[in-house]
């Protein structure tokens, strides 16, 4: 169901530094943090993604008499942080207690035998907090739960209340790409999407693979040999959007190189009239441009086909326990802490990056930070979400796609055929990205 805003609530989370600029010293210092030197208390490590503030203070209250929690910083681009866990877990290296883990690479840890088993009883409080399907599902390999969800983030459709009200299009009904390019199009609007050479753009294509009845592979436990679908109809339907939006006025200068930044940039521009983006966009002008925080609307994402539900995307974070731990259970402990809601909601209040579970959209801060619509509308579209398909080979069928879909003025109705077959290739070992 559509929702919209009326008036913004008092307040705004925490400002959203990033905290990238102590990653090489952490790093350095990473093992001594981890020994805790005077053989007292045990110091667990826990490797963060650089989100401010959040994580840090959870730690802090998640420490114990028994353990104290320690973070380090991973570095920002969530490639670099996969291959510094990665490097770093196949040596076995102990220092890693606790870590961070994007949904896309939580498979291949898993079946690398890189993470601790997640105890039913915690799986149980997993259950008992409400958490979202989408989270469930980012979270398991091979029908197991093989890390704490913590934070799931999703995207929805944003719109100015002042374009759309010139162009006369009814928001509070179920809209389509078709629909939003053709109004943006035919009254001078740009339209904010991340279609860069990079992870995001997957993310996109993903969700309108998805959204059109389809998925990207299929049977991924079969590693190389599994079923790759996204050169079916659906995948023939992400294409024709593509092409559409690419090819359209509607399409902002800047397409190819477009990313969550740039596209909220055009959205708050004169030009601005959708965006597909996260959570976070709700508190991103309140300070820089306060007239366009006044004329933000939301909807749920837009339909690939009419009449159809959109899968929104989904992106998150789990809490991996390391394998190789030397605290293990207590480390096991800690994650299960970690992920209550009352943690799950202070760190939404602190990062923007909202819970996992519906407890957590509980914590009483949220309701002075966001409308109730947009909240419920939050939750709808993390439980209708897509997260990316669950497999240890993400990393090569995501650079197979980028390989293939972009620019996105390249694409046309031959690529998602053309896409598949390259897939297969770097799967197979034919060929080499």
């Amino acid at each position: 169901m559509a929702s919209r805003s009326s008036t913004r609530p008092r307040g705004r989370p925490r400002s959203r530094r990033i905290a990238g600029s102590a990653v090489t010293l952490a790093l350095a210092s990473s093992l001594l943090a981890a020994c805790g030197g005077d053989g007292g208390k045990p110091e667990l490590v826990w490797y963060i993604n650089p989100d401010a503030g959040g994580q840090a203070a959870i730690a802090e209250d998640c420490s114990t008499d028994d353990y104290t929690i320690t973070t380090q910083v991973l570095p920002q681009d969530a490639s670099q942080q996969r291959i510094q866990l990665a490097r770093r877990l196949a040596a076995k290296d102990p220092a890693i207690d606790l870590m961070s883990l994007d949904p896309p690479f939580t498979a291949e840890f898993a079946d690398a035998g890189f993470l601790a088993d997640v105890p039913q009883d915690a799986i149980s409080q997993l259950e008992e907090q409400g958490t979202f399907q989408g989270a469930i599902e980012a979270a398991t390999w091979e029908d197991e739960l093989v890390v704490f969800p913590f934070w799931s983030n999703t995207q929805v459709l944003w719109y100015r209340k002042s374009f759309v009200e010139k162009a006369g299009i009814d928001m509070s009904q179920p809209v389509t790409w078709d629909q939003i390019i053709d109004v943006a199009s035919e009254n001078g609007g740009k339209i904010g999407v991340q279609a860069n050479k990079y992870e995001g753009y997957v993310v996109w294509i993903n969700a309108l693979v998805e959204s059109a009845g389809g998925t990207l592979l299929e049977n991924a436990e079969q590693g190389v040999d599994a079923d790759l679908t996204i050169a079916e109809e659906p995948g023939t339907v992400a294409a024709g959007i593509i092409e559409k939006l690419a090819s359209s006025e509607a399409a902002p200068s800047d397409l190819s190189v477009s990313n969550e930044g740039t596209a909220g940039s055009t959205f708050g521009s004169d030009q601005g009239s959708f965006l597909v983006n996260w959570t976070y966009i709700w508190h991103n002008y309140d300070e820089t441009a306060p007239e366009v925080a006044e004329d933000i609307g939301y909807t749920r994402y837009p339909q690939a086909v009419e009449g159809e539900d959109s899968r929104p995307p989904y992106g998150g974070i789990g809490i991996g326990v390391s394998a190789y731990s030397d605290d293990k259970d207590l480390a096991l402990e800690a994650a299960a802490c970690l992920v209550e809601p009352e943690q799950q909601g202070k760190n939404a209040e602190m990062t923007g990056n909202m819970p996992a579970s519906t407890a957590g959209y509980e914590y009483p801060a949220l309701a002075e930070l966001y409308p109730e619509d947009l909240l419920a509308l939050f939750q709808e579209s993390v439980d209708a979400s897509a997260p990316r398909t669950v497999t240890p080979y993400w990393s090569d069928v995501s650079s197979s796609i980028q390989g293939t879909w972009h620019p996105p003025a390249g694409v046309d109705s031959e690529t998602p055929e053309s896409s598949q077959a390259f897939i297969e290739e770097i799967l197979k070992g034919g060929k080499l990205l």
